[in-house]
């Protein structure tokens, strides 16, 4: 297949694509081949300024509609993205690397339910009556203002949506900055949202490194900043944001814990363990890459899963048939590839993969230790990539110490049969986004984020509404004035 993926532009603003050729160019790869698919230009001052005054020029006016009306425009740019499901799925596999397979089902069609689902969601953002006798106080939902989006490279589309769809809902306006290294896939729904009908400057997108995304998250003119990345650059950028006491959602890493107990399904927890580790190359923040198996159950697991990855298709992420594509980057392969010689280097069992195929591209096959150690360096850093690290244990008590041993808290999954125990389990895992017998399914219906250093606040699900908006109290006083003086 031809890849045709250049945009028009390298940004999108004030409802336009928009160029500026003085910024420093930038190449976007096709992770399957390595092959330059496009080239763009990062934002210059001048891009960055007219990005923040159309949004600002946008936002008083949008937000001066009804909810209802606001969420008329979401739900028919969800609609727009549903009928371009495939356009928008090809392209996320051009930006990502991902097989096609895959982005059919989770990314845009993830997007377009985040869309639906606000837009549903704006006509019913009002405030509350409170009586005081005589008095009362009425309460008023405000928009915050202008807000920053900033994108991490594993699901572009449905990034992008995830920030915009509540933060548009609430009557704000947005500059959204993806990574540098997928920058395709948000030009597309900036132009989505113009033909839903949002009005020139509500969504821009511009491109960029770090640079960008930090004159953003420090401009005087931006109220809130919401980021998905690494903890390292969340803390850039939410120390950035703090000087000028912005609003923020932090959605970081984690090293999330994954615990099979010895009655649990053995097919369902293998299942779990692979959506946990091997889907999209195992690049996705809330994967268990911590997989606690109770010694009793243990070598049948890894038998069983073993099997199990036999069967994945590596190969052409455009091929229907492919389940497993390849890392997003020569960068992160190179990363990935440290780990897994540090697994090795420090006494864990390599049960299967570790090496790189012999194919054009960044492929890296999927590798699994076993005997893993809480101390050992796989077991403690977020890897990003296909590496699954199996970890034994043998008391309830002692898998929760260790579970919670991290300074992450992203997600955490349980495998069991008791479902008494899985509440209870559960109910002592630090962690923000759980599963039980199943793992790493995000509908937009449910809160998702983590707590200690895998994030602030919530994406999605009602939750989301209170950090992309303000409350106002009002007094009304229905007497007379008692004054001491």
């Amino acid at each position: 297949m031809t890849l045709r993926c250049q945009p028009t532009a390298s940004h999108f603003v004030n409802g336009t694509p928009f160029e500026d050729e003085a910024g420093a160019p930038f190449d976007v790869i096709y992770p399957a081949t390595g092959e330059v698919i496009a080239r763009l230009h990062s934002a210059t001052p001048a891009v960055i300024r007219a990005a923040l005054e159309s949004a600002r020029a946008a936002q008083a006016a949008w937000a001066a509609r009804t909810g209802t009306e606001r969420g008329r425009v979401l739900r028919r740019a969800a609609d727009i993205i549903r009928v371009r499901n495939r356009e928008l799925s090809i392209l996320e596999t051009f930006d990502t690397g991902k097989p096609l397979q895959e982005t059919l089902v989770a990314d845009a069609t993830s997007g377009a339910d985040a869309l639906e689902y606000f837009g549903g969601l704006a006509g019913s953002l009002t405030g509350e009556h409170i009586p005081l006798g005589a008095d009362f106080v009425y309460t008023v939902r405000e928009p915050l203002g202008v807000c920053v989006g900033i994108g991490a490279w594993n699901y572009p589309t449905q990034i992008a949506c995830w920030k915009a769809a509540p933060a548009l809902a609430c009557g704000n306006a947005m500059v959204f900055k993806p990574s540098e290294t997928t920058p395709l896939c948000a030009l597309w729904i900036a132009e989505i949202l113009i033909e839903a009908g949002a009005p020139a400057g509500l969504f821009n997108v511009v491109q960029g490194l770090g640079d960008v995304g930090a004159a953003l998250a420090t401009d005087p003119g931006v109220d809130k900043v919401s980021l998905t990345g690494s903890v390292p650059t969340g803390r850039k950028v939410y120390a950035a944001a703090a000087a000028g006491l912005k609003h923020v959602t932090m959605e970081l890493g984690g090293k999330s814990p994954l615990i099979v107990f010895d009655d649990a399904d053995l097919d369902d927890a293998v299942g779990g363990a692979i959506l946990g580790n091997f889907y999209s190359s195992g690049q996705v923040c809330s994967n268990g890459t911590r997989v606690f198996v109770h010694r009793r159950i243990k070598e049948a697991f890894l038998n069983r899963l073993t099997e199990r990855l036999a069967d994945a298709v590596i190969g052409d992420p455009m091929d229907e048939a492919t389940s497993f594509g390849p890392m997003v980057s020569a960068r992160q392969m190179e990363i990935v590839k440290g780990f897994i010689a540090s697994g090795t280097g420090e006494g864990a069992r390599l049960i299967t993969g570790g090496r790189q195929i012999d194919r054009p591209g960044y492929f890296l096959e999927p590798t699994v230790f076993a005997d893993v150690t809480d101390d050992m360096t796989i077991a403690r850093e977020e890897i990003f990539g296909p590496v699954m690290s199996v970890l034994d244990f043998e008391e309830e008590d002692e898998v929760i110490a260790r579970a919670n041993d991290t300074v992450y808290g992203l997600s955490a999954g349980v495998f069991t049969r008791d479902l008494t125990r899985a509440h209870r389990v559960i109910g002592r895992l630090q962690a923000g986004s759980c599963w039980i017998n199943t793992y790493n399914l995000a509908p937009v219906e449910a809160p998702f984020g983590g707590v200690k250093q895998s994030g602030v606040g919530r994406e999605n699900s009602r939750a989301a509404i209170e950090h992309y908006s303000q409350l106002k109290s009002v007094y009304v006083a229905m007497g007379k004035v008692d004054a001491p003086f």
